[in-house]
């Protein structure tokens, strides 16, 4: 006898429960997750959650730039307790964040347009000699230094995506709730103000769930470490944890940066705009991430009521198709124009 495809039985599924035929997305599917991993959708209260290639159910997954968006809930939830503000330059703060430059605010941090490069200038040499903790030679300190050296005026304002930037954010916003400038203030000030209230009990540095083995052509087994950039990528979390976090955002729990959505120069034409820690494309807002054997996707809309949380094992590829999680994302997510085609993942 013929064996079920799983991938066609998950799209099955989630169709149901979306109300919408899913099924010509098997190919993206099988695609993205070759080597395995978790296809999670919710909608008015009801959940699936289906793990593929003998991935378990509630492993903790690394987050990648996930974490993006979990740092801008903190931003958010300090900004609505009064210790911060997002349009306020951080620099204002005074203590280590005072050499800041008067262009790095909160808001301009959380959606890539404070006019900071990807990365701190030594991660170009770091990435070769220390490729899964390419951060790891940086102390906070030097983290804030090189934002203060690197941020370019001329680019305030335009789209140009940095890990450093939101490094930097995840530091400022540790530092103003007290805790110690250091990933573990991250991970405590997260805790306090986000993790903690919205009963993401299995999101953060040290997850208590097994956590799922990473895949990929380089150091396969290694995680990714992301040192005092911990904010940009660094966090773990389970399908189950990511499906609360973006359901708190049609409620409103985890507040509402994400409605303020600008349009700048620079969004890549998949963008129709960006807000505090999300992407944005039609109604639908999203992020993935790409840690060295991991990815990682979450998106929801609110106009329809639904989150999509992918994880994926297998990380970044010498060759194939590093764009099929993304894709595959936004195309459950419903959005215009998306066909989740294999062939645009290869490209």
């Amino acid at each position: 006898m013929f064996r079920r495809d799983p991938s066609a039985d998950a799209l099955k599924r989630a169709s149901a429960l979306l109300g919408r035929d899913l099924t010509h997305l098997q190919p993206l599917l099988r695609l993205a997750m070759a080597r395995g991993g978790l296809l999670a959708v919710s909608q008015a209260g009801r959940r699936l959650a289906v793990p593929l290639g003998g991935v378990p159910e509630g492993g903790a997954f690394e987050l990648a730039s996930v974490t993006k968006s979990l740092t801008a809930a903190l931003t958010s939830a300090l900004v609505q307790a009064g210790h911060l503000d997002w349009t306020t330059p951080l620099r204002r703060l005074g203590g280590p964040l005072r050499a800041l430059p008067r262009t790095l605010t909160a808001r301009a941090l959380a959606t890539h347009t404070a006019g900071l490069p990807m990365h701190p200038a030594r991660t170009a040499l770091t990435t070769l000699t220390h490729y899964h903790d390419p951060y790891g030679s940086l102390s906070a300190g030097a983290a804030l230094a090189s934002a203060a050296r690197w941020a370019n005026a001329r680019q305030a304002g335009r789209f140009v995506y940095s890990n450093l930037g939101m490094g930097v954010l995840a530091l400022a916003c540790a530092h103003v709730a007290g805790e110690s400038l250091s990933a573990a203030g991250y991970d405590r000030a997260l805790r306090t103000w986000v993790t903690g209230p919205l009963g993401l009990q299995q999101t953060g540095l040290l997850p208590q769930a097994p956590v799922v083995t990473p895949a990929g052509w380089l150091g396969p087994g290694t995680l990714t470490r992301f040192g005092p950039l911990v904010g940009a990528g660094g966090l773990f979390g389970t399908a189950a944890d990511l499906l609360t976090f973006g359901e708190a955002h049609l409620s409103g729990r985890a507040g509402l940066h994400w409605t303020d959505v600008q349009r700048v120069p620079g969004l890549p034409p998949v963008l129709t705009g960006v807000a505090p820690g999300w992407m944005v494309s039609g109604t639908a807002r999203w992020h993935d991430g790409v840690a060295r054997g991991t990815r990682a996707g979450l998106g929801f809309d609110p106009e329809q009521g639904v989150v999509v949380a992918l994880l994926l094992r297998g990380g970044v590829p010498l060759l194939g198709a590093r764009g099929a999680g993304p894709l595959l994302l936004r195309a459950l997510l419903g959005v215009p124009g998306e066909t989740g085609s294999s062939r645009a993942a290869r490209a």
